[in-house]
């Protein structure tokens, strides 16, 4: 009878223990992560997928946050605007999640902005474009929302500053006409008399165009000293080869979004001498010892290369490191106030020297995004490859 008690003690301790364990998915803290995994932009939005899924692994496996693990509930947007609104929905009222991670671009990174905005839900997105953290009447109030890429503002501030070092003057610009490329040409129109640049011509175009010959022929009309393109995906690509098979004998700066293997391999031979500001996880080994940046995103590679492999399928590129960054700092505010949603936000907008993979953030309540011109470097296409440009 005393073996059998202390047996029946012992199942029953077990079972406390087992209870209370953390890995169980009810004590577990949830985070909803929607990305373009499939569509135009599968190309960003699935790595991505696999980026925080990875840094998520890193943190359970190092006691989670406060012991308890976090699961992402994974959605897909599709690049529709009215598909990321309806996963936001389920995020929020279903899904009972404590932050959101995404989605992949602008447009439907404001397509979802009021809503999470109204339900007071910490969402880090992971887009390119200002406006989801621009405020305003225009805009909307963004304090809930942050975003882990460079701002649009500081790609084109950093751009701009090669160009005044090359003392390139007169810019022609060629913008898409979506989201991310209207964002990128309101900056880049803003901010030239800041830096002595002339804007001598302007043209977009669609961002499912595949040629763009008409648009090339009138820039180079204006006697521009330099073209500048703002876009994602292939149609930048197919800029690059436009302007070679037009024989236009003028260097092409592209925008922060397209520092991607991917852009060599469609643009060819094309893409020498292209040139482009990115984060410095695309040139880490050219890096001095002394960034603090440089053991953070050699750490990130090898994870990305050597234990989970994923370079196999998607090689490494200029967004690859923003979900592990976005997700980062989104746990460490958990680690300090928990998963209430005010006290959370407050915590993520106080983040101050975060050194990650795409450059360190120093949150404040005006900017939520905290990078710098520092964050980029200029990089150059040469010999098919990604260098430093000199």
């Amino acid at each position: 009878m005393k073996i059998n008690w202390i047996g029946s003690m012992l199942s029953a301790l077990l079972v406390i223990a087992f209870c209370a364990s953390p890995t169980l998915a009810g004590d577990s803290i949830k985070i909803g992560a929607f990305f373009d995994l499939s569509g135009p932009a599968s190309f960003i939005g699935t790595p991505t997928r696999l980026v925080a899924e990875m840094v998520v692994d890193k943190i359970n496996k190092e006691g989670g946050v406060n012991g308890r693990l976090i699961e992402l509930v994974i959605g897909d947007t599709e690049g529709d605007p009215a598909k990321a609104t309806t996963i936001a929905k389920k995020f929020i009222y279903k899904d009972k999640v404590a932050a959101i991670i995404g989605p992949t671009r602008t447009g439907t990174g404001m397509a979802v902005k009021k809503l999470v905005e109204e339900a007071g839900m910490p969402t880090f997105m992971t887009v390119g474009g200002d406006p989801v953290i621009m405020g305003g009447e225009k805009f909307g109030s963004f304090e809930y929302v942050f975003k882990s890429p460079q701002r649009s503002s500081v790609a084109v501030r950093r751009l701009y500053m090669f160009l005044q070092e090359k003392d390139l003057k007169k810019i022609a610009l060629l913008t898409a006409a979506d989201g991310f490329g209207k964002d990128g040409g309101r900056w880049l129109q803003k901010l030239a008399p800041e830096y002595g640049l002339e804007i001598v011509a302007e043209e977009s175009f669609g961002p499912k165009d595949t040629d763009m010959t008409a648009q090339l022929t009138k820039l180079k009309n204006a006697s521009p000293e330099a073209l500048i393109c703002w876009t994602i995906g292939p149609a930048g690509s197919i800029v690059a080869k436009n302007k070679v098979q037009l024989g236009i004998d003028l260097p092409l700066f592209q925008c922060h979004g397209l520092p991607d293997p991917k852009y060599i391999e469609l643009a060819g031979k094309a893409s020498e001498g292209d040139r482009m500001p990115a984060t410095k996880l695309m040139v880490v080994n050219e890096l001095s010892d002394s960034d603090p940046q440089k053991p953070v995103i050699r750490e990130f590679v090898k994870l990305y290369t050597e234990v989970y492999n994923h370079d196999k399928d998607f090689p490494i590129n200029t967004h690859s490191g923003y979900a592990w960054d976005a997700i980062t700092i989104v746990a460490n505010a958990m680690k300090q106030v928990g998963v209430e949603p005010k006290a959370l936000r407050a915590a993520i907008e106080q983040t101050k020297g975060y050194v990650g993979v795409s450059g360190t953030f120093n949150l404040t309540a005006e900017d939520h995004n905290g990078l710098d011109v520092d964050s980029m470097v200029i990089l150059e296409v040469k010999d098919g490859q990604f260098v430093m440009a000199k």
